[in-house]
């Protein structure tokens, strides 16, 4: 498990950071032209049935995940008599590639937040994890996109993000662990300071993973 405290906040809007964004206009004629090469080099005839239309299948593929929804429209509703509430969204199941060896990997999304006078809408969590899902990733940058982003969102430092990702580039290869697991964590503001409120968070999260 990989702990840290908040970076700055992320406006709404803002440039995403460099590493790690999602792909610009994709030549879907180019990538299926470079997937009918590459079954050529693997000894296969992209002519044969069963793989006719397939180099252009995958590049369709390619073009609709790394081109993922916008997540900059989040809504917030007021709530002027909440506060000190803890709020944890958990059950986000996402799919991102591994940006080393190319490779899926399934990543379990639980986002916490303390809400002042305002909540977030619920659905926006799940939208904001298949945003930054999208695209060649690493879990580690992942989780701190997920986190300065809700920063951005709810104006303050306290959020905490943790992710369990199952990585295929260590399931079906090297090592091929199948049962191995990673989880990083992001504890920021309130998170970081407070233990009580870190162990519910943590204790909510392995919940919502149960």
């Amino acid at each position: 498990m990989t702990t840290s405290t908040a970076g700055p906040e992320t406006p709404l809007g803002t440039a995403l950071p460099v590493p790690g964004q999602p792909a610009g206009n994709i030549d879907t004629a180019r990538v299926a032209d470079l997937i009918s090469q590459l079954l050529i080099a693997l000894g296969e005839d992209p002519a044969r049935e069963g793989l006719i239309g397939t180099p252009e299948r995958v590049a369709a593929w390619w073009s609709d995940f790394l081109s993922p929804d916008d997540a900059t429209s989040v809504t917030c509703f007021s709530e002027p008599l909440l506060s000190d509430q803890l709020v944890v969204v958990g059950g986000m199941s996402v799919w991102a590639l591994c940006e080393h060896h190319m490779l899926p990997m399934n990543l379990e999304v639980t986002a916490g937040y303390v809400p002042d006078g305002e909540v977030v809408g619920l659905s926006k969590f799940g939208r904001i994890a298949a945003h930054f899902a999208g695209r060649l990733q690493v879990q580690e940058r992942f989780t701190e996109q997920v986190a300065e982003y809700l920063t951005g969102v709810i104006g303050r430092k306290d959020v905490a993000v943790a992710v369990r990702g199952l990585h295929l580039c260590m399931s079906m290869r090297g090592v091929r662990m199948e049962a191995a697991r990673t989880t990083t964590l992001h504890a920021g503001g309130r998170f970081a300071t407070d233990p009580v409120l870190n162990q519910q968070f943590l204790a909510a999260a392995q919940w919502n993973a149960a």
